[in-house]
């Protein structure tokens, strides 16, 4: 007769409860993901700001009310990125300010801001007019 042996216990990790939870998450967080950005109001901040000092008018790009876009004076609506990459003064510096019209789409300012950061600008300066 063999000697008596101890009961041997399960050493393996069940998972299947885990994995279903697990699912059941994914599908939740699927399903609510959509929910939580649609119909997000954006309601943006009224800021009081003092004057900011420009350093020189050249390096200014100013977006008009019907979303033409201007360096300095001169329209530079349809080839923006190449006028601001061909600036030696711009490349050197990596500094520019933008001025908006506040009736300007929000495109066309995101569109000179894409083309100041394309150029190699680091520092890009929003100027508005400040609340009495």
């Amino acid at each position: 007769m063999r000697p008596a042996t101890r009961s041997r216990g399960l050493h393996e990790l069940n998972l299947t409860p885990l994995v279903d939870v697990m699912l059941v998450l994914l599908v939740v967080f699927m399903v609510a993901a959509p929910l939580l950005t649609t119909g997000l109001q954006v309601r943006l901040p009224e800021v009081k700001v003092t004057n900011t000092p420009v350093k020189d008018g050249r390096l200014v790009v100013s977006v008009a009310s019907d979303g033409r876009i201007f360096f300095g004076e001169r329209d530079s609506t349809a080839d923006v990125e190449a006028i601001l990459r061909a600036n030696a003064r711009l490349q050197v510096e990596h500094e520019l300010y933008i001025r908006a019209d506040k009736d300007a789409r929000y495109r066309a300012v995101a569109r000179a801001i894409a083309a100041a950061r394309s150029a190699g600008v680091t520092s890009v300066n929003l100027l508005v007019e400040p609340e009495p």
